[in-house]
């Protein structure tokens, strides 16, 4: 199974350090909304796997969170793509939870629902927590300089081998090659 960890904010759509709060918040990048559609045209399983913070801190509760995930997968399906699973953790940035990057408890929840094992799958992300979470479970590290891409690269605890593409429109051009 060819399968793709993909982060939202960031990576798919605009990010914004206040969170994206409401559907009407929720604005995508250029181009990858396709790259998405050119994914699943090539027989690749996309999965998103976000931290919702913004639910545990109370700045949106689950029935927003909810419509803008339905925002997403509605102007997905205007392009011809689609999503095959939206993962999130909902706890606050200070939880001792397993689920919120960079801990890899979303990924190891990928697996177990797609019975996959992740060893070299691609993930893709804008900040360094959502490369360490896939990295965890052996993913091959994608970064993204939209979003906080720019500055992770930066970054000295990148995983090494991580690629660096400008967009996710550039990751998937080369994986669908």
């Amino acid at each position: 199974m060819k399968l793709i960890v993909l982060d939202r904010d960031g990576v798919i759509n605009f990010d914004s350090d206040q969170f994206i709060k409401s559907p009407e918040e929720w604005k995508p990048i250029p181009g990858s909304l396709e790259a998405i559609a050119r994914l699943n045209e090539a027989g690749w399983r996309v999965v998103v796997a976000s931290n919702q913070s913004g639910v545990g801190r109370g700045l949106f509760d689950m029935d927003t969170l909810n419509a803008i995930n339905e925002k997403m997968t509605k102007a997905l399906a205007q392009v011809g793509g689609r999503l095959d699973g939206i993962f999130f953790c909902p706890h606050p940035a200070d939880s001792t939870c397993e689920c919120r990057k960079p801990k890899p408890g979303m990924f190891i929840q990928i697996a177990e629902r797609f019975n996959v094992d992740l060893a070299g799958m691609p993930v893709v992300g804008d900040s360094l927590r959502d490369l360490q979470a896939g990295v965890a479970v052996g993913c091959k590290p994608y970064l993204v300089l939209t979003g906080k891409g720019a500055k992770t690269q930066a970054d000295p605890a990148l995983p090494e081998g991580t690629e660096i593409h400008p967009d996710l429109a550039a990751i998937v051009a080369q994986l669908t090659a």
